[in-house]
């Protein structure tokens, strides 16, 4: 109860677990090559280490390892303090990406409009309450990924059976949630962020 507490002894509200995370990488020094990445398929930003001998720029598009597999990430730009990061959160870019891998990106995203219209059929055929939100080829991967909301569990096993016999590659389907789906799309809530 505050009123019990003395004005200036607030040391009982605070987190003592979240103060002893933070201890733990506060000393780490982050690297000088450091530089912000962006998924364009799912908004979604990283921090990244560039190996020597590769130089970059905002605007440049990188291949780098994902939780999904390798795709490719556009550079924001360099980085000198990052925030709210911890030193597991820096990945390393493999490489600088090079025309051929631009034309087979682009190639992939036109392919991602039709993926579209065959998850919406075969998930109007199963039944399935889900929203469709975005799909995904990876640039060095056979695999697609599918990103839907939904009000609640869906059992979707049938669904993507179905969809690898259409597609002939590994699926992915990544339920978000009602917070995500304005990030991937590119739009604004209701609170202008």
């Amino acid at each position: 109860d505050i009123d019990r507490l003395a004005e200036d002894d607030f040391s009982d509200l605070e987190d003592h677990e979240a103060h002893e995370m933070d201890v733990s990488h506060e000393d780490f020094v982050y690297p000088e090559r450091l530089f912000r990445l962006k998924l364009e398929y799912s908004c979604e930003g990283l921090y990244a280490t560039a190996p020597e001998g590769i130089e970059l720029c905002g605007g440049d598009y990188v291949i780098i390892p994902t939780k999904y597999g390798k795709d490719y990430a556009r550079v924001m730009g360099p980085v000198s303090q990052p925030v709210g990061i911890k030193p597991s959160d820096v990945i390393t870019i493999d490489r600088k990406a090079n025309d051929e891998d631009m034309a087979k990106a682009a190639a992939l995203r036109e392919k991602e409009g039709s993926a579209f219209k065959i998850f919406q059929e075969k998930a109007g055929n199963h039944k399935l309450d889900m929203k469709l939100i975005a799909v995904h080829y990876l640039l060095e991967e056979q695999k697609v990924l599918f990103f839907f909301s939904a009000d609640k569990r869906v059992d979707f096993r049938e669904l993507v059976k179905d969809l690898v016999s259409v597609f002939k590659m590994r699926i992915e389907l990544r339920q978000i949630g009602v917070r995500d789906e304005p990030r991937i799309t590119g739009g604004l809530g209701i609170c202008g962020r």
